[in-house]
């Protein structure tokens, strides 16, 4: 009798044991402590979708090299003509092609610990840029002996190599050698993605057939078990299109967890998640403000410390152009050069210039409206293009006055008349 009831007690075990692990099984799967990888992460479609938009477009974007001078007193602004533009935007003198090596750089930025491209450089002469992948550099600094004067080697398998030579785009960096990247901020939100993906895979091998599990009120001997096991798989392979189950036997579905069920609010919920991590916009204005901007001035800030001269620094630097980027409808565009024009900020030929169209002689000029009143602030005078004169301010000037008067003259005269032959029409 103690037996028996031994046996009842073990069986009860047994079946609770079962019921634990179908709650748990999927948690355990998401709590393993498994890292995920940057190749996984990629398979995450809102993943590979948001790095890829982010990196497409800053590829697209072309950078210029410009320099400052004063000219008569004057503070000038010249694009400058050179080839290390060339080098950044078309031709890196690399098997990458200039947009090739932004889009790299820009996706190690995003996922790793920064994006590196090393200075091909003999003398004072720019030769070209040659992208490394992150995962062949391995920084070293000084910081934990002198966290104030910072030193740092970049080594490239194995080969050491001072930090200058490089161009490094890096994201939230605190030692200027390596940053983070999403894998390593928000591994673990990656990681329930990942698993869903996962999961979701093994259905569709399964031909959609659930997780669950077999109870039996009864112990089964060896043979009935692998009957049993060879029966299901047969089924879950398509093999058989059903499964006999003994008296005795019930199958507990596995999948209706409360693990799962957050799983399935996950799914609806990620894509948008996603879209808040990488800061991507419905509006093209904000996403190029914040996810496309940020990176451009970090690579921006990298050229102008490492890729110019050291007697360039001051008066040269690079600055992105986002003109094709956020070139919007062509009645909006249109609309904003009209505006441009009619202020006097922009001039016709500028606006041409814009739109990769010819310049026109003639066109070159500021248009300024005659009711505009034009104070030079160094000198304190104003220029009245109405009355075309000129005066300084606080200086009795009788003859605008004069003309002042005149002109006021004339326009009652020309409101009179107007106002006259408005009554002879009325007459007739």
């Amino acid at each position: 009798m103690g037996i028996f009831k031994r046996k009842i007690k073990n069986d009860v075990e047994e079946t609770k044991a079962d019921e634990n692990q179908a709650d748990d099984v999927l948690l355990k799967a998401l709590m393993s402590g498994e890292e995920i990888t940057r190749d996984e992460a990629l398979t995450i479609p809102a993943i590979s979708s948001a790095v890829g938009l982010i990196c497409d477009s800053f590829a697209m974007v072309p950078f210029k090299l410009y320099k400052k001078s004063t000219k008569k007193g004057k503070k000038t602004t010249t694009e400058i003509e050179d080839e290390r533009v060339d080098i950044i935007n078309n031709d890196t003198r690399d098997t990458l092609d200039g947009f090739q090596l932004k889009k790299a750089l820009c996706e190690d930025y995003l996922l790793g610990k920064g994006g590196y491209a090393y200075i091909n450089k003999k003398g004072n002469k720019f030769i070209g840029l040659n992208y490394i992948q992150e995962s062949k550099v391995t920084p070293y600094t000084n910081i934990a002996i002198n966290p104030i004067f910072k030193k740092i080697e970049l080594r490239v398998n194995g080969k050491g190599y001072q930090a200058f030579n490089f161009i490094k785009l890096l994201r939230n960096t605190k030692d200027g050698a390596s940053g983070t990247g999403y894998i390593e901020e928000i591994n673990k939100v990656l990681q329930t993605a990942y698993k869903r993906l996962i999961y979701e895979l093994g259905l569709m091998k399964s031909n959609g057939t659930k997780k669950g599990f077999i109870k039996s009120q009864k112990r089964l001997d060896k043979k009935g078990i692998e009957e049993l096991k060879q029966s299901w798989n047969d089924y879950v392979n398509g093999i058989s299109s059903c499964v006999i189950l003994n008296d005795g036997m019930e199958f507990q579905d596995a999948s209706n967890t409360s693990v799962e069920n957050q799983l399935n609010e996950k799914t609806k919920t990620f894509a948008d998640e996603a879209k808040d991590i990488f800061h991507i916009s419905n509006n093209n204005e904000d996403f190029i403000r914040y996810a496309v901007m940020p990176v451009a001035i970090a690579f921006t800030t990298a050229l102008n410390r490492d890729f110019l001269l050291e007697k360039e620094k001051g008066s040269y630097y690079f600055a992105p152009d986002f003109t094709d980027l956020i070139k919007c409808s062509i009645k909006d565009r249109y609309e904003a050069y009209k505006i441009a024009i009619e202020k006097g900020f922009k001039t016709r030929n500028e606006i041409r210039y814009l739109e990769g169209d010819d310049a026109i002689d003639g066109l070159d000029m500021v248009e300024l409206t005659l009711g505009s009143v034009l104070l030079n602030p160094e000198t304190q005078e104003i220029f009245i293009p109405n009355t075309n004169t000129t005066y300084k301010i606080g200086e009795k000037n009788e003859k605008i006055t004069e003309q002042i008067e005149h002109n006021n003259k004339d326009n009652e005269q020309e409101e009179n008349k107007e106002v006259e032959g408005g009554a002879e029409d009325e007459v007739l």
